[in-house]
């Protein structure tokens, strides 16, 4: 059971009549080692069940909203660029393997089909999709991790060759921010907006305007 609290600066101090002798020496009530030892009490004691119900359920309503808000992309990396795609947009990360030609193509977006799983795939190059020019520099630390990823959405799908897969990220919707007016071309059309992960700027991917990119290149 709890002490109970003897409140004088209520009565006797600067919020009552002002006539604790103590005033003389303190001139204010926070300044008086009484005052101090109630407060320090106060945070000390345990708090009432009411009071852990309340603060739970508001915690458990403001994690409930970001998650809401919160959606899960993939970060991988194309030559020296950082990208992010929904990973609802994807079924699969594979290891690289054969791509075979297609006849009579001359797209350059179009690189041929490799076989996934026992299921032959169209191979479409999102470096140039995306007209990526940046040079693949090499960073400390980083080694050749070269990667298919299998993307899916409305029936169609394919996959991409990139240089790097770095993982999936939560990102909240707040935190991105809009794509700069000073990017122009391919890299606006499917950017959407930037997030930053760790040190680097990172685009995301339109998904939508992504794969009727797609659509039109294996027309």
């Amino acid at each position: 059971m709890s002490a109970v609290i003897k409140d004088c600066w209520n009565t006797i101090g600067v919020r009552g009549d002002a006539s604790c002798k103590e005033l003389v020496q303190h001139i204010h009530c926070r300044n008086c080692p009484v005052y101090s030892s109630a407060a320090a009490h106060l945070l000390d004691r345990e708090p009432t069940a009411d009071y852990v119900a309340h603060w739970t359920e508001q915690a458990r309503r403001a994690k409930g909203l970001a998650e809401q808000d919160a959606i899960s992309v993939l970060i991988f990396r194309i030559r020296s660029e950082r990208l992010a795609l929904p990973t609802k947009a994807l079924t699969e990360i594979a290891s690289l393997r054969p791509i075979h030609s297609i006849p009579h193509r001359r797209n350059g977006v179009v690189l041929g089909v490799a076989n996934i799983r026992g299921e032959l795939l169209v191979c479409l190059s999102l470096q140039e999709m995306l007209s990526v020019q940046t040079p693949a520099v090499a960073e400390k630390g980083q080694s050749a991790a070269g990667r298919f990823l299998v993307i899916q959405r409305d029936g169609t799908r394919a996959v991409c060759p990139v240089d790097e897969v770095h993982g999936i990220e939560r990102v909240l919707e707040r935190d991105l921010g809009p794509t700069p007016a000073t990017v122009r071309g391919s890299a606006a059309t499917y950017t959407r907006a930037l997030l930053t992960w760790k040190t680097h700027t990172v685009g995301l991917l339109d998904e939508q305007v992504l794969f009727q990119a797609v659509n039109r290149s294996v027309a």
